[in-house]
């Protein structure tokens, strides 16, 4: 995110709009099959929302890159304050971020509240404006913020963090996408709501499964890219993500950059440092392409010389399930939520900074109840919690 800064005119005033949905672009004809959920899903808007004009009053820019810019607007109507996202609308392609996000819907999930359109400086410039639910701080934020005062993040931030983060991955796997860009930046956080946690930007995610187009592999910001990304790997999964997620924990622990490398090979040099040379079946499992890869052998390094002493060793067990070679080795989202390192978020009077944890931290989703054995939801939603369900739905 970069500073805050006044809106640059070209934002500055206010529009009105009503939701455009997810009002898709020309695209080509094996874009068929989203076409059409798409329909239905703007049908049901339809049914069951009242259209609603909206003014939009721009008032800062909150963050901007190579996408576009997001900025912070107020809606007099509701008295509401929404983040928007613009981006330029490139005709010859399909905007699949829109597509994508609109279709999730879990707590930790930053949510998409309308889109719109507006016209550009020139007559055949066009944008997409996507409104979004505000929040106010990132976790990169977070821990500048501990880095300036030198101080380690609390134990209960990194398990809250971590959990909320597996848990929106679990609903994005269940829903068959990647989103190929976790990083402390794209993790919102509301600490005034017992430090809620959403993921946001999926400009670079992708939906999985068969009859879709090939995927890249110069994807993902390089310090949170799997190696298998680095391979130049084109079929990969939503493992990607845990990977990153991996990353994200242990630059949280230590203040920095887990694998701070310069370029991609370089990336790859400084992973080899701490986890040693892959070998051949893990090179294989990451890019069945490189089966003539070779490299020095080097002798994994061990996670206590990485990290300070009092790390706990919950979170060094957790971090090295995340970051595996072998992509299918890694800990699933659901499967990492239930790890001991985050017993203490189950606990009924469990506090962070004096406030309640988050109301649907262990509220699971249709889809993440779906794709959760019974077993692992026992170990997964604590007894009080179920229990206090239960009362509710006999009332």
């Amino acid at each position: 995110m970069q500073a805050q800064r006044p809106v640059p005119p070209v934002l500055a005033g206010q529009w009105q709009a009503s939701p455009c949905g997810g009002a898709a672009l020309a695209g080509s004809a094996t874009d068929a099959e989203e076409d059409v959920e798409l329909e239905e899903l703007q049908q049901q808007q339809t049914s069951e929302e009242p259209e609603v004009q909206c003014t939009y009053n721009a008032l800062r820019v909150i963050g901007n890159g190579t996408f576009g810019i997001v900025y912070s607007a107020h809606i007099p109507e509701t008295d509401e304050t929404v983040a928007i996202k613009k981006v330029f609308v490139d005709r010859r392609y399909r905007n699949r971020e829109l597509q994508v996000w609109e279709k999730m819907r879990h707590p930790n999930i930053v949510t998409l509240k309308h889109a719109f359109y507006t016209s550009g400086e020139s007559h055949d410039e066009l944008y997409l404006n996507m409104v979004m639910e505000y929040v106010p701080e990132t976790v990169y934020c977070v821990m500048k913020r501990h880095g300036k005062q030198k101080l380690a993040m609390p134990n209960i931030l990194l398990q809250l963090y971590t959990y909320q983060a597996c848990r929106a991955l679990a609903h994005l796997r269940a829903s068959g996408v990647v989103h190929r860009d976790i990083k402390p930046q794209n993790l919102l956080v509301d600490a005034s709501k017992g430090h809620l946690l959403k993921l946001c930007d999926f400009g670079s995610a992708a939906k999985l499964g068969r009859g879709r187009p090939a995927l890249v592999a110069y994807i993902c910001s390089r310090y949170y890219r799997a190696p298998e990304l680095i391979f130049g790997a084109t079929q990969y999964t939503t493992t990607v993500d845990l990977w990153s997620i991996g990353c994200v924990l242990g630059e949280m622990i230590s203040g920095r950059p887990l694998f701070p490398g310069e370029s991609g090979v370089d990336q790859l040099v400084e992973i080899v440092k701490v986890l040693g040379t892959p070998s051949r079946r893990q090179v294989l499992a990451m890019s069945p392409a490189h089966f003539n890869f070779s490299a020095p052998a080097i002798r994994p390094c061990s996670w206590r010389a990485v990290f300070r002493r009092d790390v706990g060793l919950k979170f060094i067990d957790l971090l090295a399930a995340f970051l595996q070679y072998d992509p299918e080795a890694r800990i699933q989202p659901l499967q990492a939520c239930a790890h001991p390192c985050f017993d203490e978020l189950r606990q009924e009077h469990a506090l962070v900074e004096g406030t309640p944890l988050p109301g649907d931290l262990f509220r699971l989703t249709p889809r993440e109840e779906k794709a959760c054995p019974a077993a692992l939801r026992e170990r997964l939603v604590p007894a009080w919690h179920a229990a206090a369900g239960a009362a509710a739905a006999a009332i």
